[in-house]
């Protein structure tokens, strides 16, 4: 095994271990998810075209049950695609202690993912590459027994929740394959943010300064980010905040058209939406310390900030929401995601597409 690679077996059989089984991995409920599911994306997929404009140029959606093992799996096979390049750089380090390392990184990525697994409903792989097998790729997945868990939980009408769940995972679909340009901007900042991962000294010094700075001012040091963001370098910094800012927009879209798609059609859409975000603040203890940690704290209030952001923007103009699928450089940043007016000041000012 090379230096700086991640031990992905390990990961994987860390993640199993800590997602465990659902009792309803084995329910008689779960026969009826993958026809529900494949059912529901087509239909989801036409919803969220008449809502918003954005259709596939990528051929229909493919729907994938899934349990958490096969969660884990495919997002196993993700983060192997997506760093491919850094571990690349680093195969040949010649490092003594890089078995050891890759034990480490892999025991450690695979609690995350386990522990993440327990809590996904859905997700849309937007990785693709091209010499690997295309039916493994542009899925839309869903985790079977989460989803039956909620819906036993919470009393929700099995075929309203499931619809809704689609809405939400094919939105994501039809940004990414709907807006010609926006797969590639998206990969190619995180590209860009993973090629340069490990940290300098002057990186860790700056780490120091920030956890200082913010426990002066009385902030969360890691609330914008998790460790990764504490010890990035400004331009990694300056990336990560791209990178946020373009995932508050999708998140936020998704809610959004997700809610304005259901309509009629899903009668218990408003009481989906206040469980699922009183789902999200729920975390106590060490559950909201790994939350912090890997960042996912500040991903749960993307959705949050995007879905006020959509709100400001159309109060103002309903029509400049359209403007962010024409071009990279009118998506907003992550301080205009905070402070709209400022986004849209700058919108006004550019010259709209002929």
């Amino acid at each position: 095994m090379s230096a700086g690679t991640v031990d992905w077996a390990l990961a994987t059989r860390v993640a199993s271990r800590v997602a465990g089984e659902d009792p309803f991995a084995r329910s008689y409920h779960a026969d009826s998810l993958a026809p529900d599911f494949e059912r529901f994306t087509t239909e989801a997929e036409q919803m969220v075209a008449e809502v918003t404009g954005l259709r596939s140029l990528a051929g229909p959606a493919r729907a994938r049950v899934t349990d958490r093992a096969g969660w884990v799996q495919a997002n196993v096979r993700s983060f192997q695609r997506l760093l491919r390049p850094m571990l690349e750089r680093f195969g040949g380090s010649g490092n003594p202690l890089g078995a050891l390392t890759s034990r480490i990184t892999g025991a450690e990525l695979g609690v995350v993912l386990g522990w993440m697994s327990t809590r996904v409903l859905g997700q849309y792989d937007l990785l693709i590459i091209e010499d690997e097998d295309p039916d493994d790729q542009d899925l839309v997945y869903y985790v079977g027994p989460n989803v039956l868990a909620l819906e036993r939980r919470y009393a929700f009408p099995p075929s309203e929740f499931r619809l809704w769940l689609a809405l939400h995972e094919v939105t994501h679909r039809a940004q990414f394959t709907g807006v010609p340009w926006m797969r590639q901007h998206f990969l190619g900042l995180v590209e860009s943010m993973v090629s340069t991962v490990g940290p300098e000294p002057s990186d860790v010094a700056g780490a120091v300064g920030r956890l200082v700075d913010a426990a002066r001012r009385g902030r969360n040091p890691l609330a914008d980010g998790g460790v990764m963001a504490l010890l990035a370098s400004d331009d990694q910094r300056r990336t990560m905040e791209q990178i946020a800012g373009l995932m508050s927009l999708l998140e936020g879209h998704g809610d959004v058209t997700m809610d304005r798609a259901g309509g009629a059609r899903i009668p218990s859409a408003d009481r989906f939406s206040r469980v699922l975000r009183q789902r999200r603040q729920q975390a106590t203890g060490a559950v909201r310390l790994l939350q912090q940690l890997t960042g996912l704290e500040a991903k749960l209030a993307q959705y949050e900030q995007g879905e006020r952001f959509i709100a400001a923007v159309e109060a103002t103009d309903p029509a400049l929401m359209d403007r962010v699928w024409e071009d990279p450089a009118l998506l907003p940043a992550l301080g205009e995601i905070r402070q709209p007016d400022t986004w849209v000041a700058r919108v006004r000012a550019s010259v709209p597409a002929s």
